[in-house]
């Protein structure tokens, strides 16, 4: 199943769920609420007690059905304020990032659904447009809300051919580390030189925009978003605009001049005002009865708006409170005592990402050339294990994946020998970078794609289903992926080798396949792939973990599997024309099986050369198909695409079948 459905059906009509009676005989207000209307219902007094009863509910939930726990709870009175002062949809709440908007989905029609959160044909793992019409735009990478967000001002603007009356709202907010990301920063320049009347919640829980509030500048604050004042300021514009003592360049003058006034009273500067957005903060993000006041006062100003909100990643469960990292995404726990339920691990293979980290940090002990470069993944990627040896030789850059390729590449360029480190889907971000900064001048940056392939519960924004296709046509560039930990280890340390160049390796999130990962560092041919298994019928050529999958389904199909020749190819750029020439020269039927898009992939290159050589075989391919795949576990997706043990197996069977026939 892929997305093609605006919303999501309730697949069962009989809700399973973690609370008792009791328990929700204490969510008193909460069940009251099934959309914003219900919400915007109750007094202010009454919202501090919703937020509580949300965050119970999401930890509840979120303890069985495990998601992003405390980047939601941080936010709970922000989504609820929103909401209350809001008239959503119809005005719009643009979330960067999506991970945050958990207590957003709970509001807005969807608690009962919430159960199915992240599982296959459930609720999708962030906010969409084609699950609800309360989500303004996809959200599952940072630092695209300011862009996105003021798109929606201008297309509802009154210079708009869709300008409505009364005129739409709409409301960006950005956080978790978002602002960090360049694109916010290309936003905010925009907002800043196009008319509108865009509002920025900056959503700080844990970065270093900060400014002291007291005496003074605790007055200017207030006074910043007192109805009076703002009512007064702009009556005054209106009256000098009217008389032409105040057009644009004076306006932004005068609101300069006010922001240099309150930048000298407040000792501080602050980017916001320097680019004539009206900034108002930072207020605590968790006093709710404050939130509602301000937004209220400040929801009609003209022109674009930043409110600095401080919140505390986990707010109001403890452990998620002092150990926000761990909690983002935590698993499975007890509620009650907030301890986390672990799979025991012992006895089976490490996760990729931990080979990695093991063995970057082995040949960094013997090349001291050799840097860690990751943008603000070091946990994710299992950087952090060099980090706590070499902290001086390992760079966390922020989510900025596009810059993390660039200072490799400046790195490189003298002399240094970067391991960049991205998820694949957000190397997406960085494809001018590679090409612009890395493959011209054929400079030796290492870049490793984690999570590549089908991912599972996160979805279609965080599939690493595009890299292999994409990054195929650049010329300089060597694309390996390994089958298993022993060969991930051996083309790390090849691609640290002099005059290697731009190397690509990509592997898949989860654990591999072999218990004794440790072996010997030796070089790999580069270009040159392995015959696993000699047959004359069929030949089926993979690159990847998934070449493991094959093995699996070819072991399963019984004698005839002596008609079957598998190829672990590792390479997609340079091919091994060795073994396609004796592929093409010996069988007539062949299959190729990848993890990653079936267009412009392996398949697609094996096409190609069959073709360019004069070889006409029959090839089927194997790979993810020409649409956004959903969420779910990886076995249920591998299913649904075909590349799971049985499909793999039919088609090997299929073709047996023709060749016999």
């Amino acid at each position: 199943m892929y997305y093609s459905r605006l919303f999501v059906p309730l697949r069962t009509k009989v809700r399973i769920t973690l609370f008792t009676a009791v328990e929700e005989k204490k969510l008193n207000l909460l069940n009251k609420i099934k959309y914003p209307k219900d919400l915007r219902m109750l007094s202010v007094d009454e919202l501090p007690q919703v937020c509580k009863e949300l965050r119970e509910y999401i930890v509840n939930e979120l303890s069985v059905n495990p998601g992003h726990l405390a980047s939601s709870l941080g936010v709970a009175e922000i989504t609820v304020a929103l909401h209350y002062v809001y008239n959503t949809p119809d005005d719009r709440i643009v979330w960067d990032v999506g991970h945050q908007a958990y207590g957003h989905k709970i509001l807005t029609g969807r608690r009962e659904q919430f159960n199915t959160n992240r599982k296959l044909h459930g609720l999708m793992p962030f906010p969409s447009p084609l699950e609800s019409e309360y989500d303004s735009f996809t959200c599952g990478h940072a630092s695209n809300s300011i862009s996105a967000a003021l798109g929606m001002a201008v297309a509802n603007s009154p210079r708009s051919p869709l300008h409505s009356s009364p005129e739409r709202k709409v409301v960006a907010v950005i956080g978790d580390g978002a602002m960090s990301g360049g694109l916010a920063f290309e936003g905010l320049n925009n907002v800043s030189s196009s008319p509108n009347d865009l509002l920025i919640i900056l959503n700080d829980n844990d970065m270093s925009i900060d400014r002291a509030v007291g005496g003074m500048e605790k007055y200017l604050l207030q006074l910043d978003t007192n109805e009076t004042y703002n009512d007064l300021r702009f009556k005054a514009s209106q009256w000098l605009h009217a008389r032409g003592f105040l057009n644009d360049n004076r306006k932004k003058g005068i609101i300069r001049l006010n922001n240099a006034i309150k930048s000298a009273l407040a000792h501080q500067q602050n980017i916001f005002e320097g680019m004539n957005i009206r900034y108002f903060g930072p207020y605590d993000g968790h006093d709710i009865k404050d939130l509602v006041r301000i937004l209220r006062q400040i929801k009609d100003m003209k022109g674009p708006k930043l409110l600095h909100l401080h919140t505390t990643k986990g707010k109001g469960f403890e452990p998620a409170e002092k150990h926000a990292e761990i909690w983002h995404a935590p698993g499975k726990f007890d509620p009650e005592t907030g301890e986390r339920i672990i799979k025991d691990t012992t006895g089976l293979p490490p996760k990729y990402q931990d080979v990695f980290g093991e063995t970057i940090l082995e040949l960094a002990r013997q090349n001291p050339r050799i840097v860690g470069v990751t943008p603000a993944m070091p946990s994710g990627c299992s950087l952090n294990i060099m980090m706590k040896e070499m902290p001086e030789r390992t760079f966390d850059v922020g989510i900025a994946e596009g810059h993390a390729v660039t200072f490799s590449a400046g790195m490189a360029k003298d002399g240094l020998q970067p391991f960049c480190n991205i998820y694949s889907a957000f190397s997406q971000r960085a494809y001018d970078n590679i090409i612009h900064d890395v493959a011209i001048l054929k400079l030796p940056v290492v870049l490793c794609l984690d999570r590549a392939g089908l991912v599972g519960k996160d979805g279609p924004t965080h599939h690493g289903a595009f890299d292999l296709a994409a990054l195929r046509p650049i010329p300089n560039l060597t694309i390996a992926s390994p089958m298993n930990e022993h060969e991930l280890r051996r083309l790390m340390f090849t691609a640290q080798l002099p005059d290697k160049g731009p190397f690509v390796i990509r592997y898949p999130r989860g654990s591999g396949v072999l218990t004794d990962w440790r072996c010997p560092l030796e070089e790999v041919p580069v270009g040159k792939g392995r015959k696993l298994r000699d047959g004359n019928g069929v030949a089926v050529l993979s690159i990847g973990p998934i070449g493991n999958i094959v093995e699996e389904a070819l072991n399963s199909v019984g004698c005839r599997t002596e008609s079957v020749a598998h190829y672990d190819m590792r390479f997609l750029k340079p091919l091994d024309e060795e073994i396609l020439d004796e592929v093409g020269r010996k069988f007539q039927h062949i299959i190729t099986v990848e993890d990653g898009a079936r267009i412009g992939g392996l398949g697609s290159a094996v096409l190609e050369w069959m073709n360019d050589h004069g070889y006409h075989p029959e090839i089927k391919r194997l790979g993810l198909p020409d649409h956004f795949v959903e969420h779910g576990t990886i076995p249920e997706l591998r299913q649904i695409v075909g590349i799971d043990k049985e499909s793999i197996k039919q088609q090997i069977s299929s073709s047996l079948s023709l060749l016999e026939g």
